[in-house]
């Protein structure tokens, strides 16, 4: 048991947005198709977080043509570039289930104002745009370190 423990714990990400439920936020999820690489950004409301530690996820909902779309997402994945937080909602539940029966303003969810919660939705971006590049420096001297070590 300990074994696995050790194991999930290095593959935890260095830093994690600081989002909850009933945020709108932005996925950067890194998609790779073939030989290319992407970035496809998923933007919507979060309606849930489970579990913890390695195993962590969330969801997030949005509305695609009409049509509500839900993606899960872990949190600890190396495919996950960066979350970004667009608004922050002040809701009163755990899970925001609810939401998909909703159509409308009723969809809504009420959104915190102040300076204090807009200087910390700046500063969590602001992380997560660094540790994204720390990311993709990392990433790319392991590619050069690979395409160097072929080479020989």
């Amino acid at each position: 048991m300990d074994l696995i423990k050790a194991i999930e714990e290095q593959q935890k990400r260095p830093y994690t947005t600081q989002f909850k439920v009933g945020d709108t936020v932005k996925v950067f999820f890194r998609i790779i198709e073939g030989k290319t690489e992407r970035i496809q950004v998923y933007e919507g409301i979060v309606l849930c977080m489970s579990n913890s530690g390695t195993r962590k996820t969330f969801t997030v909902r949005k509305e695609s043509y009409g049509i509500g779309v839900e993606r899960i997402f872990p949190v600890h994945s190396p495919r996950i570039v960066k979350v970004e937080i667009v608004r922050a909602g002040k809701v009163r539940r755990a899970k925001l289930y609810y939401l998909r029966d909703k159509v409308g303003k009723a969809k809504k969810v009420k959104e915190m104002l102040g300076g204090k919660v807009s200087a910390f939705i700046a500063e969590q971006n602001r992380n997560a745009e660094a540790a994204a590049r720390a990311q993709e420096e990392a990433l790319k001297a392991e590619k050069a370190s690979e395409h160097n070590a072929s080479a020989k």
